[in-house]
């Protein structure tokens, strides 16, 4: 039997179903201002569901995102987003603020999420520029983390950034890369997931995320070369095709599947376990339901959650 840690499922889409918005740059930033509380609400169902990590809302949380007057910084009918940099501190404060109402529970996972735009290859700047960008915000959550989990990286050199900037602190470094949703093997660049898993290698875990459910077993097989913990925490969406990639798009364009459910993708979870898996959980437009039927099925399979 397997000891499992049992992450969380996706925050934004659920912040969207609870709070009636839609889908821009910044809604799940947005959520910490205007709704106090949704996302320590959001926190709570998934530590009920039996979740032993809960993940920071702080996936958004970087300068280029927060800083208005670029291609990505559009609402869905094209209204310019406000510049809400000058409230990074705040925002990153209250994020903390929000998951630590399940400390008691959970352990912490401080999210980083991608720089530029989630999937794309062609907007991560310059290595000395990434490493700066990725440790400003990897130092400001650590003192209130267990471990500092860099999200849906999608290029070998993001990788590379990620881990030189998590090494700035003394956190544990988790390392999550998003794989190909027809081919587990690939990154969303095209780059081999073999190569950005020598990388990983030197992290403390590494996980695929954010990409197709059916791929995951790929990816693990490839990271299960190495020494290293690894997981994997799937989405629900339809295909994530190589047009979204090429960019001017967010997630409101991105549509959930009706054939992922809980059972469906709890089946998909527990075969991840066969592939080396020793971390796993859910990504966008998985809720507190998915991860309760995950909590189940370990359990009643002999598994233990840690």
């Amino acid at each position: 039997m397997t000891d499992v840690t049992l992450l969380d499922g996706g925050m934004g889409q659920e912040l969207i179903r609870r709070s009636g918005g839609i889908a821009t740059p910044l809604w799940s930033t947005q959520a910490l201002l205007d709704r106090p509380g949704l996302v320590g609400e959001v926190h709570r169902d998934y530590a009920d569901a039996g979740s032993s990590m809960a993940t920071t809302n702080s996936y958004a949380l970087h300068r280029d995102r927060l800083r208005g007057g670029n291609s990505n910084h559009y609402a869905a009918d094209g209204v310019e987003l406000p510049n809400m940099e000058a409230q990074l501190p705040e925002l990153i404060e209250a994020a903390l603020t929000e998951a630590d109402t399940v400390r008691a529970r959970s352990r912490i996972a401080g999210s980083v999420g991608p720089l530029g735009a989630s999937y794309r290859a062609d907007v991560l700047p310059p290595m000395a520029k990434a490493i700066g960008l990725y440790g400003e915000i990897a130092r400001m959550l650590a003192p209130k983390v267990d471990v500092i989990l860099f999200e849906t990286l999608a290029t070998v050199d993001a990788a590379r950034a990620a881990l030189a900037a998590g090494r700035q602190t003394d956190r544990p470094v988790w390392l999550a890369f998003t794989v190909d949703d027809e081919d587990g093997t690939l990154l969303r660049s095209g780059e081999p997931l073999s190569e950005a898993a020598k990388v990983a290698a030197e992290a403390d875990a590494m996980l695929a995320n954010c990409s197709a459910p059916e791929v995951m077993h790929r990816a693990l097989d490839v990271m299960a070369q190495s020494a290293v913990p690894t997981g994997a925490y799937g989405n629900a969406f339809t295909m994530i095709t190589k047009a979204f990639i090429q960019g001017g798009t967010t997630a409101n364009d991105l549509q959930a599947r009706r054939d992922m459910g809980p059972e469906v993708y709890a089946n998909h979870a527990l075969q991840w376990l066969d592939h080396g898996a020793t971390i796993l959980g859910g990504c966008c437009e998985t809720g507190p339901g998915h991860i309760a039927e995950i909590a189940t099925r370990l359990k009643a399979e002999g598994h233990t959650i840690v």
